[in-house]
């Protein structure tokens, strides 16, 4: 059980101690059988002032007015901080996180934001785009207020993302992907270590200000690292030099590009009949409009703009470009 729900159920418990208390004083003390126990500790709780069973002794006395006084006590308890949350809004708190919690239960193969500054809010957009599902978790109370007033649907947990008992409940043992975009590279470190341990088959994105930190994510276990200052620099440079290529790039990863898609298809993916076939044999395949753009081979290598004979062997995937519709009619195909 969470520190918050424990808090909000701590009242009723403590009110239900006091009712067995109660029923096991009168029956030990009194003789009381099980229902005029239940009875003298109903009356006594409530302050209802009905007839006693019978005649109580000394010692039941004593025993009622103690009942009597630890009883008003946990009333006022449990009516003070029942207030308390009502007026606090942690009564709703506590709900949206079991409402989100139920939600992370139910995804699949979907992708942990750690850090929703800048960067974590551009790529959580980009992949709203792209109709991926993802989890974000952020620490700063700042930002958690913003996302409070502009985001209320995001699905956010909040806590520190070095946290492994964190990334289990964002469901990192389901996702596909994480990515970190924190401001303090150490945290960055310590999160793809955690994130590689928990889920050795995930793909790590994580970002890095200082370019000495690059090798030590890499060792860490990120599949790539990403240094959004030397990116933007590049970018607008290449602005210059080829606008119109860097425009069309912006525009297939961007809100305008939508339905634009590149992906890659796995040699596993392909049916039987055309693996080990030409290029131009597996997109002639069933013809879904898709373009092959290029070759990705065993070691890793790129071959862009591949020729038709080129044949596609075990380990190697095909990079292709077209509609989100087309590249699922091909899917289907496959």
């Amino acid at each position: 059980m969470n520190k918050a729900a424990w808090k909000l159920l701590q009242p009723i418990f403590i009110l239900h101690a006091i009712i067995i208390i109660g029923i096991v004083g009168y029956m030990w003390i009194e003789k009381f059988n099980f229902i005029e126990a239940i009875y003298m500790t109903t009356i006594s709780v409530t302050t209802a002032g009905f007839t006693e069973v019978r005649p109580l002794t000394d010692n039941g006395r004593i025993f009622t007015i103690f009942l009597l006084i630890f009883s008003w006590g946990s009333f006022a308890f449990a009516l003070t901080r029942i207030t308390q949350y009502i007026i606090s809004g942690e009564i709703n708190q506590y709900f949206k996180t079991r409402r989100i919690m139920k939600a992370i239960e139910g995804l699949q193969h979907h992708i942990i934001i750690c850090g929703y500054g800048r960067n974590g809010q551009q790529a959580a957009r980009t992949l709203g785009f792209h109709g991926e599902k993802f989890v974000v978790v952020e620490n700063n109370p700042s930002i958690i207020e913003r996302i409070a007033i502009e985001e209320p649907d995001l699905l956010l947990l909040q806590g520190d993302g070095t946290d492994d008992d964190l990334l289990r409940r964002a469901g990192i043992s389901k996702a596909k992907a994480l990515i970190t975009t924190l401001p303090v590279d150490a945290h960055n470190v310590f999160i793809v270590l955690s994130a590689r341990s928990l889920n050795p088959a995930i793909q790590i994105i994580s970002r890095a200000s200082d370019s000495n930190t690059h090798p030590k994510l890499i060792k860490a276990g990120a599949n790539s690292v990403i240094m959004p200052d030397k990116i933007g620099g590049t970018h607008m440079a290449t602005l210059v030099s080829k606008p119109d290529v860097i425009e069309f790039i912006d525009y297939l990863s961007g809100e305008g590009g939508e339905s634009i898609h590149i992906e890659s298809v796995n040699y596993d993916q392909l049916p039987v009949e055309i693996r080990g076939k030409s290029l131009h044999e597996i997109m002639n395949w069933k013809k879904t409009g898709v373009n092959c753009i290029g070759l990705k081979d065993v070691d890793g290598n790129f071959l862009i703009n591949p020729p038709q004979d080129v044949v596609v062997g075990k380990g190697m995937k095909v990079i292709v470009l077209g509609t989100k519709h087309q590249i699922e009619h091909m899917k289907m195909n496959l």
